[in-house]
């Protein structure tokens, strides 16, 4: 059975599917509702029924108060809906209501997705997951105090499983670490998160991703999380890259694009004897032959700051409104 939720005061709809809780469903499709341990414990995830039923799923070892149970309060971890329901709850709008995190995860696998990149999985204690959105980064620590900011790659749907991707540099004793003496089950200090490069879920406008070199980490999260909501009409990425082992994951974008109809793939290689702003001049002339209108369109642009300041003054040069144009400029 399938059950239709819409939240106040925001308007927001999901769905919830057989036995699965309201917290997971909404999780899924792409909301950011308070919640915590997710397991009943914290009681953060209280949502207020204001019409339709729901069903226990699991114990709660958090106590509601006896004018909270009465007002039709519940925890969204630990109930399913049976019908159609009408919940009031808090949701985050943006990147200052997302509390800062000091998490002990741990390493679940680093698996090599190019030469010079590894895919850093981790995993967080199932009673302290990170709550963050899509795009935002966090501050890695490993055993010895080696320290490295990185963007999230994966979607906030998963919050226990955390992705990472880094690429290998010389004298960069983190990478190092990462690629020579990290093993599964260390342990990784996870601090986030952080960042202002987010989905502006108010805009229905059509979604342009430019994702530069290893920029495509946030960009990542991004389609990901932008897929989950199913806002926006369509959504169309660039990822530029100096040869075809630069998108290291291009079979992945290849899928999304196979599987919907409204989602496009561009991939462009740049000739690393160019400067900088004739790389990224010509992916705009693809760009612009693409979509003649910019104005019409949100656009997200994440790469080395090299590459993303240019980018950012040939988009506004080109007349895409400032309040249309998110910029994440990565230090590596």
């Amino acid at each position: 059975m399938t059950a239709h939720v819409q939240i106040r005061p925001s308007g927001r709809e999901f769905s919830v599917d057989g036995n699965e809780s309201l917290l997971e469903a909404a999780l899924q499709a792409g909301l950011a509702l308070e919640y915590g341990c997710s397991i009943g414990s914290c009681g953060k995830c209280k949502a207020r029924i204001l019409s339709g039923q729901v069903h226990r799923t699991r114990h709660s070892d958090y106590a509601l108060t006896a004018a909270e149970k009465t007002a039709g309060v519940v925890l969204m971890c630990c109930h399913t809906a049976v019908g159609d329901l009408v919940i009031e709850a808090h949701e985050a709008h943006g990147a200052a209501d997302m509390p800062l995190q000091d998490i002990e995860a741990r390493v679940k696998s680093v698996n090599p997705i190019a030469d010079d990149i590894r895919l850093l999985h981790l995993q967080t204690p199932r009673t302290n997951r990170l709550r963050f959105l899509a795009g935002q980064s966090v501050s890695l620590e490993l055993a010895g105090g080696l320290t490295a900011c990185c963007p999230v790659a994966s979607c906030p749907c998963d919050d226990r499983n955390l992705q990472f991707h880094i690429r290998r540099r010389a004298g960069d004793a983190f990478s190092e670490r990462v690629f020579e003496g990290l093993k599964s089950a260390d342990t990784v200090r996870v601090e986030g998160p952080r960042g202002e490069f987010v989905l502006n879920e108010e805009s229905h406008r059509p979604l342009i991703f430019i994702a530069c070199e290893t920029g495509f980490a946030p960009i990542k999260s991004l389609v990901e999380h932008a897929m989950a909501l199913d806002a926006a009409e369509t959504l169309h990425l660039y990822w530029i890259a100096s040869g075809k082992s630069g998108r290291y994951l291009d079979n992945l974008c290849r899928s999304w694009s196979d599987a919907l109809d409204n989602f496009r793939y561009t991939p462009l290689t740049a000739d690393a004897a160019l400067p900088d702003e004739a790389v990224m001049q010509g992916a705009l002339r693809q760009v612009l032959q693409d979509h003649p209108r910019l104005d019409g369109c949100d656009v997200y642009v994440a790469g080395p700051k090299w590459l993303a300041n240019v980018a950012e003054f040939l988009l506004l040069d080109h007349g895409l409104p400032r309040a249309q144009l998110f910029v994440n400029a990565l230090e590596h």
